[in-house]
């Protein structure tokens, strides 16, 4: 219910910023500040939700030595195909240009400024700088300053500990389970503060930059969605394909859970249901407990593909133009980045504005696209949810465990409802 009417404010802030930005421009510019806020709002949550989630999404299935196969072949599957869903996005975003063609008309600030200046440095970084630089000297600092890679690779080691430690280690996987259940409800409450970002950043934006502005709205959702489709084309194909199973059977299995996750904007949400109807499909009952739960960290296929174009997006926005070399170490970024997302609405822009922050880009392009944020979380949550029911059919197929005659009886019960 909170999440419908921080929804429907969200909306109504989009519509109020617009009018504003159109009707009063010189009083709308002064608003800027107050997205400023709100984006270091979001900013400060970067830190220990990163750190919890991903200790948790590793170290919480306990002894890794006791997931065995099951769970080197989820990972594999789960990184193959988060690599497919980068490269489409990259590709869709290098191809259609949703930012392009903006950097003359809109606004960019002097501190936003500073940071193009800052990214122009580090351009010229190679790839073993970049690898030697995601290993923290402090993990403090590396908080303190919003860099995500180091984050990540600290909380890799610290999760890797705390499985080797066993039994000794579970107070402290107790405290992070506490420290997750946390950081998600200060996520809540920063995103009660997300309508008066969203109407400051729109009427901000379009008071200095005028109406012409909106036309990069269009068409970085239309990129989106352009690109979601093509990404599942092309994954429900390959898994059908290889599990043998009727594409009609396998979306009356999906659809309930995934008109439930774009309702809501919320994978966990449709969580309890989609792993109820995965094992009416023929997917074992611990596969699904193991697969589903885990894909929540390692394998948001929507969300990754969306944080792809939306830093081509940021860049293209300000006349940044990417080489091909930059582009890869931004993608091999977002392979560790992305990891993060948590299953809930608008935790995207947390990892995309800590992407950015870590590679000096500027953060205008996170303001412009939260006003548009609820529509494109609506399509990559739905993805995401239905990449996770894909890779349980997936990695029971790879054990051959699948029920087929399970399968059956189930398209049955659904074709003799309808």
């Amino acid at each position: 219910m909170e999440n419908a009417k921080i929804t429907k404010l969200i909306l109504l802030a989009l519509i109020l910023g617009i009018i504003s930005g159109i009707l009063l421009p010189d009083f709308s510019v002064k608003l800027a500040p107050l997205a400023t806020m709100f984006l270091n709002m979001v900013k400060m949550i970067i830190a220990p939700l990163l750190f919890a989630t991903l200790v948790i999404g590793i170290a919480g299935h306990g002894d890794i030595k006791s997931l065995g196969k099951i769970g080197i072949k989820t990972i594999v599957y789960f990184e193959v195909v988060t690599t497919f869903a980068l490269v489409i996005g990259l590709v869709v975003g290098h191809y259609v240009q949703p930012g392009a063609g903006m950097e003359n008309s809109i606004h960019v600030s002097s501190g936003a400024m500073d940071m193009v200046n800052t990214m122009s440095a580090k351009s010229h970084s190679t790839l073993m700088d970049m690898i030697v630089d995601i290993f923290p000297q402090s993990v403090i600092k590396s908080m303190a300053d919003g860099n995500l890679l180091q984050i990540v690779v600290f909380s890799i080691f610290f999760a890797l500990a705390v499985c080797a430690c066993g039994q000794k280690a579970k107070p402290v996987l107790d405290i992070l389970h506490s420290l997750s259940s946390i950081m998600f409800k200060f996520t809540e409450y920063v995103m009660w503060f997300a309508p008066i970002g969203v109407f400051a950043a729109l009427a901000s934006t379009i008071g200095s930059s005028g109406i012409g502005i909106l036309k990069s709205y269009v068409k970085i959702i239309f990129s989106m969605y352009f690109a979601l489709v093509i990404f599942l084309c092309f994954i429900v194909f390959i898994v059908c394909k290889y599990v043998k199973v009727p594409f009609k059977g396998l979306f009356n299995a999906i659809k309930a859970p995934a008109l439930l996750a774009f309702s809501t904007s919320s994978s966990e949400a449709a969580l309890p249901k989609a792993m109820e109807e995965m094992e009416k499909f023929g997917v074992p009952k611990n596969i699904v407990g193991f697969v589903m739960p885990t894909g929540y960290t390692f394998n948001l296929d929507g969300s990754t593909l969306y944080l792809s174009m939306a830093v081509l997006f940021s860049t293209q926005l300000v006349g940044i133009d990417l080489t091909l070399k930059q582009q890869i170490i931004i993608m091999l970024a977002l392979m560790f980045t992305s990891k993060g997302v948590a299953g809930v609405p608008r935790v995207s822009l947390v990892v995309l504005a800590g992407t950015l922050s870590s590679f000096g880009y500027p953060l205008i392009g996170v303001a412009i696209l939260l006003g548009i944020e609820q529509i494109l979380d609506m399509g990559r949550t739905t993805v995401n949810l239905i990449g996770n029911c894909l890779a349980t059919i997936f990695i029971s197929k790879w054990e051959n465990e699948f029920d087929y005659e399970r399968m059956n009886k189930y398209i049955e019960s659904k074709e003799a409802q309808t």
